[in-house]
């Protein structure tokens, strides 16, 4: 039973994850250039401090998702080897995870 549930959720962030690390990258570089933007074009004192901060959050922000993405490709083995542990089969294959972590790789490059 557990095994029918994980699988398909498994292939399914498998299918998305490039796509969706390629969108977020894309959409998280923008936002940079448009704040640094609204940064460089602010006369008054008040708007450069309230663009530098929206700067700077979206910057951790970016580097934060980056690092929770590195942090999930690390851990996915160990998480694909306590699944197969619980059901006593081989649910979910090691090349999937292979396939996420060059997907990954390939767009952080």
């Amino acid at each position: 039973m557990f095994a029918q549930v994980v699988a398909p959720i498994v292939s399914l962030l498998n299918s998305l994850m490039g796509p969706l690390l390629a969108l977020v990258g894309a959409a998280g570089a923008l936002y940079c250039v448009v704040l640094g933007v609204k940064f460089a074009k602010a006369e008054e004192p008040q708007d450069r401090e309230k663009a530098k901060g929206a700067l700077k959050n979206a910057i951790i922000g970016f580097v934060l998702i980056f690092v929770l993405i590195l942090a999930l490709n690390i851990l996915m083995p160990q998480m694909i080897n306590w699944v197969n542990n619980q059901t006593g089969t081989q649910t979910i294959s090691q090349s999937a995870v292979t396939g996420v972590q060059s997907q990954a790789k390939n767009i952080q490059s």
